[in-house]
């Protein structure tokens, strides 16, 4: 994730009087993250131990240390599928609208723009990693950064999913923009290092910070990596707030842009803002971040785990044919253990009652089948899912659209957190416009989606967005318009049922006669009225049919012949239309 700078000149060759960032500063800064990651300690053992209920491994600890052996069921691991499954149903696509009129076109290149970035930053790979990391520690992080070294060396946007195990903050901040720094760690393998910053030499033996590691299956050695820090920090500068990083290792500078004069006064990014956008799920008082499911469903898998096996191994055990033997007893065990022996010998003279006795094993009780179908029962509305939500069917209920009605009323929680991440993505959409105003000063060429599917290409950059000048008045300069836009989220991938809801309605339209030209201002009076996917495309179209039909229709209409078709202005339009169609 570190941020990638030019490295031709390393920052430790600098003068001591030149440099505003060193050893000194990166000392305390070392201090602060270690504040900062002792106050995160109680959330990274969560997040750790989440991920062991995740992979279904979170009894190992207890076998090491009892001799019980709990067999783990998938009860849990299903509901976090079937919600990330939700999450995949509905990746976010963006539009982007003007504040101001004059900002229309540039409005219309970025909504067609923003998703080529994002297709190149593999989005949807992205998303679906956030999307799982959402749901099982309760909070995903994107982050949305510019690399100078993508796109053949003229830069680019490059958005990643971060763990939080590696990110640090301000203990106590609801908004992650308030806190006073941000810190991101990641391990890096030292040699890597040496070969981009030669300087390091004989620097890298006691790493100073470390990063807290997941339990794997294979063993991972760090012995020969060090922790790269990324430091991000706000200064207020003459009431502006300005966006400054650094990079360090150990007490080495790797990078600081304020060491550096061509951003000592401007900061890293222009936008001021922390490359990190949050997106929880049940979001906590007082933090950034929140917990997930995984939480809310530990107490019931739990009891799951251990009746299920109480069940199994009582089970197993009554299924099972076994046997009290006297030591002095005449039967012969091996013999008698194996069943295709057809006969089984007997020392002296007599068989004894007593020789072997059968080992009865009770049943248990009913009851306590109960007691874990009700756990299940718990562990599924707990996490809202549900049958119906998985396709399977209860009751009695057989039809198609009542089944589908169920499923929607029962996904009503996925579609809140689904929302819940559009807000997110609009953030990152808006990080996205405003890197795309600071970097792309060099025309890059853009393959774009058209309204009628083909694609076409052209050549872009930022001159449209820069600030504008308001020119000057009476002697007096006016100052900068910045342009600025809203972000509109919706659903660009959907599930094959609204899919199919939306071909529907399409032939609904057709059989009642929308794309009839002479129906075009009655069909466009009940568009008004209802709300459905692509309306105003659908709106356009029935009004293009119009006026190919009538060019008198091609006037301007007042509202009120939408409101009323049979109003008398309406008919007054028709006859009008008539008359100059010579009709």
């Amino acid at each position: 994730m570190n941020e990638n700078i030019k490295t031709e000149k390393p920052e430790n060759t600098d003068t001591a009087e030149e440099l505003i960032i060193g050893k000194e500063e990166i000392a305390k800064a070392a201090e602060i993250l270690s504040q900062y990651k002792s106050a995160k300690a109680r959330l990274e053992a969560r997040i750790t131990d989440n991920e062991r209920w995740f992979r279904m491994r979170h009894w190992e600890q207890l076998r090491e240390k009892d001799s019980q052996n709990i067999k783990p069921t998938a009860w849990l691991f299903n509901s976090i599928l079937n919600k990330h499954a939700d999450f995949m149903d509905s990746i976010p696509g963006c539009t982007v609208l003007p504040r101001e009129k004059s900002d229309t076109a540039s409005a219309e290149q970025l909504t067609s723009i923003l998703p080529v970035i994002f297709d190149r930053c593999s989005w949807e790979s992205v998303y679906s990693d956030a999307a799982f990391y959402k749901l099982k520690t309760g909070t995903a992080v994107y982050s949305v950064l510019w690399n100078p070294e993508a796109s053949g060396g003229i830069g680019d946007i490059d958005i990643k999913q971060i763990d939080l195990l590696n990110l640090f903050w301000e203990p106590g901040v609801r908004d992650i923009q308030k806190s006073r720094n941000l810190f991101h760690m990641e391990l890096v393998d030292n040699d890597i290092l040496l070969d981009t910053y030669p300087f390091l030499e004989g620097k890298l033996s006691a790493p100073s910070q470390d990063v807290s590691l997941y339990s794997y299956d294979s063993s991972v050695d760090t012995s020969d990596k060090s922790s790269v820090v990324d430091w991000y920090y706000k200064k207020n500068v003459n009431g502006k707030t300005l966006l400054h990083y650094c990079k360090f290792v150990n007490d080495c500078v790797l990078y600081a842009s304020e060491n550096d004069e061509e951003l000592r006064d401007t900061g890293w990014y222009d936008h001021g803002l922390y490359p990190f956008v949050f997106d929880p799920l049940f979001k906590e008082e007082g933090t950034p971040i929140g917990f997930g499911f995984i939480d809310v469903m530990k107490p019931a898998q739990e009891e799951i785990d251990i009746l299920n096996t109480q069940i199994l191994k009582n089970a197993r055990m009554a299924s099972k044919r076994r046997y009290f033997t006297r030591t002095d007893g005449a039967v012969n065990e091996k013999e008698f253990a194996d069943f295709d022996k057809d006969f089984v010998h007997v020392s002296g003279s007599s068989l004894g009652e007593d020789s072997l006795r059968e080992i009865s094993v009770n049943p248990l009780s009913s009851i306590y089948v109960t007691i874990l179908n009700n756990k299940i029962n718990e562990l599924k509305e707990t996490s809202a899912n549900r049958d119906f939500s998985q396709g399977s069917t209860s009751g009695g209920v057989t039809s198609g659209a009542a089944i589908s009605l169920l499923q929607e009323s029962g996904n009503k929680i996925s579609r809140d957190m689904i929302n819940a991440t559009y807000r997110a993505f609009s953030q990152v959409c808006t990080l996205c416009i405003e890197l795309i105003r600071q970097f792309y000063s060099i025309p890059r060429s853009m393959r774009i989606l058209g309204d009628n599917g083909e694609w076409t290409f052209c050549d872009y950059d930022n001159s449209a967005i820069r600030p504008v000048s308001l020119g000057t008045q009476f002697g007096i300069e006016l100052g900068e318009r910045l342009p600025a836009f809203d972000v509109v989220i919706k659903a660009h991938k959907q599930n094959e049922y609204s899919r199919a809801a939306q071909n529907n309605d399409a032939l609904n339209f057709y059989s009642m006669g929308f794309f009839n030209p002479e129906k075009s201002i009655e069909s466009l009076a009940c568009l008004q009225l209802i709300d459905i996917e692509n309306k105003e495309k659908l709106m356009h179209i029935i009004e293009e049919n119009g006026k190919r039909y009538n060019p008198a229709l091609s006037q301007p209409v007042s509202e009120s012949s939408f409101v009323n078709p049979t109003s008398e202005e309406a008919l007054r339009l028709k006859i009008e239309a008539a008359k100059r169609s010579g009709i």
